[in-house]
């Protein structure tokens, strides 16, 4: 099924490109409005490059960290389940949604892209849950039991987030693939999967190694 509204933004740049369904391969039942398989690989013009640096479409891949994290909240339900969970960076939308099937009792996804809370919602949608969605983290009022977070490390700029998250939330979970030094307490890592993004972008194996980690709050 396509995406009608997720494919006429895209195309704005990929004029080939479409959204449609794709199933993840990870055992967790959820589909996604991604990139169409078979997306366009050419060079691209340079006028179209330049937009696409500009406004990357992260929400139209399910990148392996979100992939694997989803997964594992859904193998774990007792991290979310009764609790208001933020889901920051959300892009797809894959975590939130893992996380209101696995019983949370609210789930905010967050993101400062309007195209990435577009697909949340519409994905939030497709899998019959419901969220709240967010474009600005420091609008979240009221207590958050937990943090979600994946694959937003690869900016080196980022890393001052993980002190913002533990004084926000008592749990924080971590899934990365970029960053291989990761010494930041109280974080330490959990678990290490193997993910690939969908659809596949031919990554090296390190950016398939998706490790996970868990920081929490001491009040």
């Amino acid at each position: 099924m396509i995406n009608t509204r997720l494919t006429a933004a895209v195309q704005d740049i990929l004029p080939t490109a479409r959204i449609e369904t794709l199933s993840l391969d990870n055992g967790t039942g959820i589909s996604l409005f991604l990139m169409n398989e078979d997306y366009p690989q050419d060079r691209l013009p340079q006028e179209a490059a330049l937009k696409l640096m500009e406004q990357p479409y992260y929400w139209a891949f399910c990148w392996a960290s979100g992939l694997v994290l989803s997964r594992y909240l859904l193998d774990n339900p007792q991290l979310v389940a009764g609790k208001r969970v933020v889901d920051f960076g959300c892009g797809s939308g894959v975590m939130a949604i893992a996380a209101a099937m696995a019983g949370a009792a609210e789930v905010i996804a967050c993101d400062i892209d309007p195209l990435a809370l577009l697909a949340t919602e519409e994905n939030a949608r497709l899998n019959e849950v419901t969220l709240t969605l967010s474009d600005d983290f420091d609008n979240i009022t009221g207590p958050v039991d937990l943090i979600l977070v994946a694959d937003v490390l690869y900016d080196r700029d980022n890393l001052p987030w993980l002190a913002r998250f533990i004084e926000r939330a008592d749990d924080v979970l971590i899934a990365d693939s970029r960053v291989k030094n990761f010494d930041f307490p109280p974080y330490e890592q959990i678990a290490r999967r193997e993910g690939c993004t969908m659809p596949d972008l031919d990554e090296s194996a390190e950016f398939r190694d998706v490790r996970l980690y868990r920081g929490q709050a001491v009040r």
